[in-house]
């Protein structure tokens, strides 16, 4: 019986993927994971215990009907799987290699919690929709009507892509802007090629263009065109820009050549990956090769520069953290992956100053944790005199984002923002408080990861297409 198929944690281990050598992986960009064979992932997938209450599920952001694909998948009827995982998330293959799944789905795996070992549901993922591409299931979009409606999408990241395949499949007039000369925003320019493949995405970008969506690049809204006159050209306009604005870092020195923002330090290395001139990397600006490198910062834009810089080849790379290792908010997976390739992380630690024109060091305090403080979270304290000088050739600050003025760059004043300077928007229906006007992903919650910036680009789809509904039955009346 099909049945006999799940079930399976008690006797059979948790498997990853097969990890390629940390020395062998550190001198390239690719992907760091064998993929699963057909029967190992049937053979993982069947340790779902097929909860009557999935917490992974629960956990996810787009609840994607996991128990489901898993069973589909044990039972290999891949194509099903692929379907069922399509059905609500618009990139699996991407949400399969670069969620969090340790902090998500996996992290709530009940097996994971009674001590069997979680069952790997990002690789399970990964595998489905690899296969699908491979197999040719993957489609381009072929809506059933074509309507006459239109919408703007403002970012080809993964809100505005996301919220384009949904509106695109309902038949829309689908165009979506971005600044820059290739779409996929951060997932193409942010995010290494050792953690997502950039074939991975093209791919994407090519089935949306494929299925009728039109995507106007190196087009900046303020400047190629103005915000008012997307407005009268759709009758819906989504802002999805993503938060692009670096949190910058003071004391004495901070000004001095080789202190660089993340943001600047990835998009190089992405795009010389593509095979693009990049200058500043061939001068050596944006290039960690035989530079000794610290990255300051704690987050998943850190454990891209830090494996990064090990990739250029830096002599050495050390992250400073001002928490533990325990309080930080990466990927425990890609610290890690990270300690594996030769990175140093030195906890409990904070920057307080440079020396250098260009840099050579950085000034470093210690910490300790004292209090919590509103969030729950142990307040870092410094330790009087406990301080000392790290020396660096290339400072590289990866301490979050922040959203960009919009209202003053596109000459919307009234274009309503909260207090952070993100965009206001009603939280069910992602409405803004101009007619018409949508916002989805991190420019209306904050930096957050990829798999709630697919969450609200769809949801803001579906509250395009029900007032298009509401809209039909009132004037039905």
């Amino acid at each position: 019986m099909a049945t006999q198929k799940m079930l399976r944690f008690v006797t059979v281990a948790k498997e990853m993927p097969e990890k390629r050598a940390a020395e062998a992986r550190s001198k390239d960009f690719q992907e760091i994971y064998a993929e699963y064979a057909r029967e190992k992932a049937a053979e993982q997938a069947g340790r779902c215990s097929q909860c009557g209450v999935p917490y992974c599920q629960s956990h996810c952001p787009l609840h994607n009907n996991i128990p489901d694909w898993l069973k589909l998948t044990a039972e290999g009827r891949l194509q099903e799987a692929y379907e069922i995982s399509q059905a609500t998330n618009t990139f699996p293959e991407i949400c399969g290699r670069i969620c969090p799944q340790d902090r998500l789905c996996e992290g709530n795996c009940v097996i994971e919690q009674s001590g069997h070992g979680t069952v790997t549901i990002g690789s399970v993922e990964k595998y489905i929709t690899d296969t699908a591409w491979e197999e040719g299931w993957v489609k381009p979009i072929t809506p059933t009507v074509e309507r006459p409606e239109s919408v703007g999408i403002i970012g080809a990241g993964p809100g505005g892509l996301a919220a384009a395949d949904m509106l695109r499949r309902a038949g829309l007039q689908v165009t979506v802007y971005d600044r820059y000369d290739r779409g996929g925003g951060l997932l193409t320019y942010g995010i290494p090629g050792f953690k997502l493949e950039k074939d991975v995405v093209m791919a994407r970008m090519a089935q949306l263009e494929a299925g009728g969506v039109t995507m106007r690049l190196n087009c900046s809204v303020g400047e190629d065109i103005s915000f008012a006159d997307l407005r009268a050209k759709h009758d819906f306009v989504v802002i999805a820009t993503g938060v692009y604005k670096s949190r910058d870092l003071g004391g004495p020195g901070a000004g001095a050549a080789g202190i660089v923002r993340a943001i600047d330090y990835l998009t190089a290395s992405n795009r010389v990956g593509f095979g693009d001139d990049v200058p500043e990397f061939t001068s050596g600006e944006l290039n960690a090769e035989g530079k000794r490198v610290v990255v300051i910062g704690g987050g998943d834009t850190a454990m891209d520069c830090v494996r990064t810089a090990i990739r250029q080849g830096a002599t050495s790379v050390k992250c400073l953290y001002r928490r533990d290792r325990a309080n930080m908010p990466g990927s425990q997976r890609e610290v890690q992956n990270a300690e594996e390739e030769g990175v140093e992380f030195v906890w409990l630690s904070a920057p307080k100053g440079f020396s250098g024109e260009p840099v050579d060091g950085v000034h470093v305090q210690r910490m300790k944790l004292g209090e919590p403080d509103a969030t729950g979270r142990q307040m870092p304290e410094e330790i009087p005199g406990a301080d000392y000088v790290e020396p660096a050739d290339l400072v590289i600050k990866a301490l979050g984002f922040e959203p960009e003025p919009l209202p003053s760059l596109w000459g919307v004043p009234e274009l309503e923002v909260t207090r952070w300077g993100t965009i206001k928007a009603n939280f069910r229906t992602h409405e803004t408080n101009l007619p018409g006007v949508y916002a989805a992903g991190d420019i209306v919650r904050g930096a957050s990861l990829v798999v709630w910036a697919i969450r609200d680009g769809r949801d803001a789809a579906e509250a395009i297409l029900a007032a298009l509904q509401k809209n039909a039955v009132v004037a039905a009346e």
